[in-house]
């Protein structure tokens, strides 16, 4: 039964339309994502005025190059974004992406967000599929590039993808504070009892409980309702409402529109290729007899290429599927050590905040003097770092290293760090007397952390 389902999910051939709708999609979503950020300003508050950069464990080679560097980096993202839409010099064009924005969500770690790295898992994945052998310009200039009909696989990885993204969403929320005390949910929605018509429900004490176990059911669930033809239109219709209410209610960005965009997937072949030939009758006329020619054909990946994927796609999705739960390797509460926290689909799960002072003082004479970390850090960053303890040991080994260089002898980095979670008092986050010079980042537990009570 299992081989069965394997066989007909992921070697079986099936339409290529929903690969095609899916690469314009997230084509376009790239170019928007793109543009957006350089119209607003962010390559410059990002990248150039902070003068430290926190770093991702493993990947502190990573430079910041110069600002014309980084609008040359977004203009090459922006326009093979717009080539990967049209199918243009594809594979390449998706190498590019992939490179592109990897590059630039690992220039500094306190930018990370879940759909950051969602894109990034996306466009390593479109290099992997022949997105461009329909309706594309690849085939206008090469018409035997043309296919109907793929392997299942290249279409459901991106629908496993999305699952794994959903599934975790969803199991990481059954827990007492999301479930039993409406945390956060019960400080962040009556902030928003202004909102137009539907402000006045978020006064009502209800109202987060009722939000939080939907939210639950929703993400734990959401997958299977697209996947079944008979609710699959109902789910959609959900996916739209509730990722444009989140949208509304917290402001985070393009998340919302990628998954409303990505979810389409999961639309029958038939659909994706009536919406194809409406769009091609208006964009790409001369693709009619193409299509028409060629409507039969299957594509298989070369012999060398199919050898590699039958490895590497099973290794990249054990992977995607157990990295997540590295957290139960670590002792104390995830969400006050942070400790496997990242790379897991734990979307806004909780309300924290920190107060950072770092004192640097003269080993060899012993004065003791206060950082004002506004001299290094912009506003965001500051923020993130005052309550992640690897940025924090970060922070204060770039701090040792630039006295250092001032002239102290034997710098010594202590901190005062006082953390607040889910609304509960703030407590002392680390040892304010140890030199957080002598502590090296790793993925061993961080015991210099002090234990949430």
């Amino acid at each position: 039964m299992l081989k069965k389902w394997f066989n007909q999910t992921f070697i079986a051939h099936t339409s290529i339309t929903p690969l095609i709708t899916f690469r314009i999609v997230f084509g376009v979503m790239m170019m928007v994502g793109t543009a957006r950020f350089m119209a607003l300003g962010w390559i410059n508050d990002h990248y150039v005025k902070p003068l430290f950069h926190f770093k991702y464990y493993g990947f502190e080679w990573i430079p910041v190059i110069s600002e014309s560097g980084l609008i040359a980096v977004h203009i090459l993202l922006l326009l093979t974004s717009l080539f990967v839409t049209l199918g243009l010099f594809y594979r390449l064009s998706a190498i590019i992406v992939f490179v592109t924005f990897t590059y630039l969500e690992l220039i500094d770690l306190t930018y990370y967000l879940n759909h950051y790295y969602f894109v990034s898992i996306i466009a390593l994945l479109m290099i992997l599929v022949p997105a461009n052998r329909y309706l594309s310009l690849d085939v206008l200039r090469t018409p035997a590039l043309h296919c109907a009909n793929v392997p299942g696989w290249c279409v459901n990885i991106f629908k496993l993808q999305l699952a794994i993204v959903y599934i975790f969403a969803g199991l990481i929320k059954i827990n007492s504070d999301w479930l039993v005390h409406a945390l956060p949910l019960k400080i962040w929605l009556p902030a928003c009892d202004k909102l137009f018509l539907i402000g006045p429900i978020f006064t009502y004490k209800i109202t987060p409980y009722i939000f939080s176990w939907v939210g639950m059911l929703y993400d734990c669930n959401i997958v299977f309702w697209l996947l079944w033809p008979k609710t699959r239109w109902l789910a959609y219709v959900s996916v739209i409402v509730f990722h444009v209410l989140t949208g509304i209610l917290f402001q985070i960005g393009v998340f919302p529109v990628v998954m409303v965009g990505a979810t389409l997937l999961f639309f029958s072949p038939q659909w994706h290729q009536n919406f194809l030939w409406a769009m091609a009758r208006f964009i790409q006329p001369s693709q009619m007899h193409i299509i028409a020619k060629y409507k039969d054909s299957c594509y298989e990946p070369p012999r060398l290429q199919k050898l590699f994927l039958t490895f590497a796609l099973p290794l990249f999705f054990t992977f995607q599927i157990l990295f997540p739960w590295r957290f139960l390797l670590y002792p104390g509460n995830m969400y006050w050590t942070e400790q496997g926290y990242r790379f897991g689909w734990r979307v806004m799960l909780m309300e924290k905040a920190g107060t950072a002072t770092f004192f640097v003082s003269d080993g060899k004479t012993g004065k003791k003097g206060e950082v004002f970390n506004s001299d290094f850090l912009n506003a965001h960053q500051e923020k993130q770092m005052a309550m992640q303890p690897d940025m924090i040991l970060q922070y204060a080994h770039f701090l040792g290293n630039y006295y250092q260089k001032k002239g102290i002898k034997n710098p010594k980095i202590t901190a005062e760090i006082y953390v607040t979670l889910n609304a509960k008092p703030s407590k002392l986050y680390i040892d304010s007397t140890l030199n957080l010079i002598n502590v090296k980042d790793g993925w061993a537990d961080k015991k210099w952390i002090l234990d949430f009570k």
